[in-house]
């Protein structure tokens, strides 16, 4: 991939995760338009935008903005999430269902349509930030699930549409990763950091630097032919 103006839209990027991978990649050289649903912080080389991803038209307008400006977008990393814990068919659960599916998926969805034709091809990169839920079940968390699963759904199919472009498609499935949102949900779980960390093998839970260096991993051209995967990064808590 040229390093000539390479542009980065990370969503969900003001905090954890997303913020971790704003940085990585403003710091490989990417311009970074950075979105949130609120305010994001300074970081040299990143652009802050607001975008609800559950919103068609925010998004519409997200991508218009990023066309006027730049012209094209090199990679795109949805991030952005919402966590939601709930016993089955709990009156809980069942109001996060709709919140959590229209974030965690309908957004990632909404985003990879309104890419697909800046991204150019032989050099576009997709990356969605899924979880290890999206490879199995939880019974606490069956709209996170759900969702979580459509994702690494959706980044397999587009593997496939996208491929003949020579435009990848990849997923990254964390397990326990050390952000606020993490936190609590050990709150949620009457568990502390030291349980989370635990139940890996290597004992200790993820830091989100090391996410951001396997999106960093995925967007470069060592991995080129690497798509429609489900990369998995939780200490083997899942082996």
């Amino acid at each position: 991939m040229s390093q000539e103006k390479l542009i980065a839209l990370v969503t969900g990027a003001s905090k954890g995760i997303g913020h971790a991978i704003a940085v990585a990649l403003s710091s490989a050289g990417y311009h970074v338009v950075g979105a949130a649903r609120g305010d994001i912080a300074p970081l040299a080389g990143m652009e802050p935008q607001r975008c609800d991803v559950a919103d068609a038209d925010q998004v519409a307008a997200l991508f218009d903005g990023i066309r006027q400006r730049h012209g094209a977008l090199h990679l795109l990393v949805n991030n952005a999430g919402i966590a939601g814990g709930a016993a089955f068919a709990s009156a809980r659960e069942a109001a996060e269902w709709d919140g959590i599916l229209a974030t965690n998926l309908t957004g990632t969805y909404l985003c990879c349509r309104a890419a697909a034709d800046l991204l150019p091809d032989h050099a576009g990169r997709i990356v969605n930030i899924a979880s290890v839920l999206g490879l199995r079940g939880a019974p606490d968390q069956v709209a996170y699930t759900a969702a979580k699963h459509g994702v690494v759904g959706l980044t397999r199919a587009l593997a496939q549409a996208l491929g003949p472009r020579g435009i990848t498609v990849n997923a990254i499935c964390p397990g326990w990763v050390d952000t606020a949102m993490a936190q609590a949900r050990y709150a949620d779980l009457g568990i502390t950091a030291a349980d989370a960390a635990a139940m890996a093998p290597t004992g200790r839970v993820t830091q989100p630097e090391e996410v951001a260096a396997m999106v960093l991993y995925l967007a470069s051209a060592a991995a080129a032919n690497v798509t429609g995967q489900a990369l998995v990064i939780d200490g083997g808590a899942s082996g």
